[in-house]
């Protein structure tokens, strides 16, 4: 007997259209349905009004589920794979600005968070907010300029 490729196209439909609706489903119930009441009040949430859970659900709705996807060995998220193009950008840094002191960290506007990896400390100037380069540089590692300053520091991401 011979398997001809239309009989297998009404099953694997329905095999489809189930696992979609049972992910619209998952979604589609809140915090309250998908945790156990112990869950639920130690969260904390058992003390939400009902308006204030609708609220939350919508957001954890709307924001999806975020997952890391690669870390290194010590257990750290590993922000650009290693096949990934990896390219410069510009950015500003967040708050005062004043000089490298060797493993400083720092918040940039776009929300990503690095860290100074070495005790290099070019001359530079102090300024608020300033802007600031980030490029790719050898073996996987990243430069990062900051304007007033005579050079770079290796940097690694953090966030």
């Amino acid at each position: 007997m011979s398997i001809r490729p239309h009989h297998l196209t009404l099953p694997l439909l329905l095999a489809l259209s189930l696992g979609c609706l049972s992910a619209q489903a998952q979604q589609a119930n809140g915090l309250q349905q998908r945790m156990s009441a112990a869950e639920f009040k130690a969260a904390g949430l058992d003390k939400l009004s009902t308006q204030e859970l609708q609220n939350l659900d919508d957001w954890l709705r709307q924001h999806g589920k975020t997952t890391t996807k690669m870390v290194d060995t010590s257990g750290q998220p590993v922000f650009y794979e290693p096949k990934q193009k990896r390219s410069k950008f510009n950015a500003r840094l967040v708050g005062h600005f004043s000089g490298w002191h060797g493993h400083d960290e720092f918040t940039l506007d776009n929300g990503q968070s690095w860290k100074q990896i070495g005790s290099d400390a070019p001359v530079c100037m102090s300024a608020d907010n300033p802007a600031v380069k980030v490029k790719p540089s050898l073996f996987d590692s990243w430069l990062m300029y900051v304007d007033g300053c005579n050079g770079s520091v290796h940097v690694r991401r953090t966030r």
